[in-house]
């Protein structure tokens, strides 16, 4: 069974992405953990995505869908695998229709005013920890526990980055539920991880 999460920015499509993977033993590939990969690495493709991700803007479908493929090709999914973060439009849905199928698309909803609060909230040390001002605040205002380095916003994370991607995702992304409407379930956001974990669990008709 091969699985897609959609979800605006910070539904915490992700995070139920790797519970579902590790419950069913199959691997995950999230294109935005690929990105901010090959940036840190800074390789050819990585060097390509950065401007368009500052921005909050999609990266173009032939380069995501390179990645993509490569990820894919070193991956053994021969029971399934998970896509979380693509497709973001109806043409990189036409791209991937042409070489896998897809089963089940998880659409976990979250209003606009949660999204805002929970990306806008987050900050981030440079040594790699990571905080939200509301749900996971430092000990100490503005200063990371484990290095005591200062915390910073994410450029994806402020607040007008964040509004640009909403819009973006309602213009490109959202006709996806349309292109997906025999395969969608869809799983409200808004409560507790372990609550959306246990919906998902429902819908799927998977048992502990």
């Amino acid at each position: 069974m091969n699985y897609i999460f959609l979800g605006m920015p910070g539904s915490g499509k992700g995070t139920q992405a790797e519970i579902l993977a590790k419950k069913l033993n199959i691997p995950i590939i999230s294109t935005g953990n690929c990105f901010r990969k090959n940036i840190k690495d800074e390789t050819e493709l990585g060097l390509k995505v950065k401007d368009f991700l500052a921005k909050g803007d999609l990266v173009p479908d032939e380069i995501t869908f390179e990645m993509l493929k490569n990820e894919i090709g070193s991956m053994d999914i021969s029971n399934g695998l998970i896509l979380d973060g693509y497709p973001r439009s109806v043409e990189q849905a036409e791209l991937l229709k042409i070489f896998l199928e897809i089963d089940i698309v998880l659409n976990i909803k979250l209003s606009e005013d949660q999204v805002l609060l929970r990306i806008g909230g987050r900050r981030t040390c440079k040594c790699g920890e990571t905080y939200h001002i509301k749900f996971n605040p430092p000990k100490q205002e503005n200063i990371c526990d484990k290095c005591g380095k200062e915390l910073y916003i994410r450029d994806d994370s402020q607040e007008e980055t964040i509004k640009n991607r909403l819009k973006v995702y309602k213009e490109q992304t959202t006709p996806l539920i349309d292109f997906y409407k025999e395969q969608i379930i869809n799983i409200d956001g808004n409560p507790p991880i372990s609550e959306v974990t246990e919906e998902i669990d429902k819908a799927l008709k998977i048992k502990e």
